[in-house]
């Protein structure tokens, strides 16, 4: 029995990442991106010539990963899940396996991870874990070692297909493919370094490092949109690959900007406009195509959960 379950807790933000930042789900609420994964990225894949595979195209890992450890952050990242499933459960926002939302998610999934190795190596050894939330916020994510979580508001709000929970999916997925986490913890940790050792030098004050500080952020905006344009690719591919059809990104994005009315133009924000997105899936859909028309298709399909109205009447 799924009654139980709550669709409308208050459940807290999502974690933190171990550099102590709220990292919201920028991908669908335009604020900083969650702490949605990242490890060692396919470096190898990475390296191999544009004509050695088919899909798409992404350029190599930052050489920032390096300075954090991705066995320190997945076991952060596991922690960090447990607890906020723990927190779920104790308010009824933990959704049941046999919810027919999580049946769903487990299914999609269950396509998908297949050709994540691909992108990372690692992803063979994750303990893979996909679990649906109780709370209207219109979020998902990824942590390191694979740990999924949806929220329920961005199934019903959004009443997304099969086909546009895999392209959330896949983005989400990619971002802990291509260890952006890692990356964006290790450029921090650069930058204090450079910050500490500039204020040794000459001598600057609170005002001179809060300077600094600033000067550091605005680095990561520019950083952070290039990480989900490289997420929605990525996501693509998987997708595709999964036997979902890619141009369901277009009307996945659509659906994301009528949600989103009131949002910050593109330039005060970490993440590509809505508008930018859809074109630059448009221009990259030719790449995996082909890969969508020859796999194997979902034999089943399943439906989103009501519209809150249809579920009040219900």
């Amino acid at each position: 029995m799924t009654s139980h379950f709550r669709h409308d807790a208050e459940l807290p933000e999502p974690p933190l990442s171990p550099e102590g930042h709220q990292q919201g789900c920028g991908c669908f609420l335009h604020r900083r991106r969650l702490f949605t994964g990242a490890l060692a990225a396919g470096a190898g894949l990475a390296a191999m010539p544009a004509w050695a595979r088919e899909g798409v195209e992404v350029g190599k890992e930052s050489q920032f990963s390096k300075f954090v450890s991705a066995d320190q952050i997945e076991g952060a990242a596991q922690s960090q899940y447990a607890a906020m499933k723990q927190q779920a459960a104790e308010k009824k926002a933990l959704a049941p396996d046999n919810h027919p939302q999580v049946i769903r998610l487990r299914a999609i999934a269950s396509r998908i991870i297949p050709f994540t190795d691909e992108w990372n190596p690692r992803a063979k050894s994750w303990k893979w874990e996909i679990n649906l939330l109780g709370s209207q916020q219109i979020n998902a994510f990824c942590m390191p070692g694979g740990k999924i979580a949806f929220y329920y508001g961005i199934l019903q709000q959004l009443q997304l297909t099969d086909d546009e929970v895999a392209m959330v999916m896949g983005h989400e997925v990619a971002h802990a493919l291509r260890e952006h986490a890692r990356e964006r913890m290790g450029k921090t940790l650069a930058t204090r370094g450079a910050i500490e050792l500039g204020a040794a030098i000459f001598g600057l004050g609170n005002a001179g490092r809060m300077a600094a500080d600033m000067g550091g952020q605005l680095l990561t905006l520019k950083f952070g949109r290039e990480d989900e344009s490289e997420a929605d690719l990525v996501g693509m591919e998987l997708a595709a690959r999964a036997g979902y059809n890619p141009r369901a990104g277009v009307s996945l994005w659509n659906k994301m900007g009528q949600a989103s009315k009131g949002a910050p133009p593109q330039f005060l924000s970490t993440h590509p406009s809505g508008p930018t997105r859809i074109r630059d899936i448009e221009m990259a859909l030719p790449k995996v195509e082909g890969l969508y028309a020859r796999a194997p298709k979902p034999e089943q399909r399943f439906e989103p959960p009501k519209a809150a109205s249809a579920a009040a009447k219900g």
